[in-house]
């Protein structure tokens, strides 16, 4: 099973679930203005507002990346990506600037720097044949923190991976 029904399958949830029970993000493209976009997540639905904006659903559970860039006249003045686990309605959660109604924050980076720091560390996971969106919430946990402390995170690896999965299939 591939597409919107399968991630809504292994996320738990029907493929047409209501939109409040969904996680909505409203992203943003006016060119060298303001770019929001999805680096990795796989949304059940898009909602085009209009040339500019349109809102991506994600169902309680799933992993997604969004960055966030934003200039004026003198120049960049937000560079932003943050990986979040979508949450199910009631849950406990943060707010995050144009996502619904917020989300469970794993990892927050801030400027240019870390931001393209951690689209590398991005791409080398794809390299090994891993979706990010499928990576252990734990992983980016730890790659913010050892960014936040000014250290190298440890490399997410297959058998890091494969570990990960087997937890999840013997419900740990």
């Amino acid at each position: 099973m591939t597409g919107p029904a399968a991630v809504s399958a292994r996320a738990g949830r029907a493929p047409h679930a209501p939109p409040e029970d969904l996680t909505q993000v409203e992203l943003v493209w006016i060119e060298k203005q303001i770019e929001h976009w999805i680096r990795f997540g796989r949304e059940v639905r898009e909602q085009v507002l209009d040339r500019r904006r349109r809102i991506l659903f994600f169902p309680p559970g799933l992993t997604f990346a969004l960055v966030r860039w934003a200039a004026n006249e003198h120049g960049t003045v937000l560079s932003r990506l943050d990986i979040l686990r979508a949450v199910a309605p009631g849950e406990a959660c943060q707010t995050i600037p144009t996502v619904t109604p917020g989300g469970d924050i794993l990892l927050r980076v801030n400027g240019w720097p870390k931001v393209e720091r951690m689209l590398h560390l991005i791409d080398g996971i794809e390299a090994i044949g891993i979706d990010p969106v499928e990576v252990a919430p734990d992983h980016w946990r730890h790659v913010h923190n050892r960014l936040s402390a000014g250290e190298t995170p440890r490399a997410y690896t297959v058998q890091r991976h494969r570990a990960f999965l087997l937890t999840q299939r013997i419900g740990a």
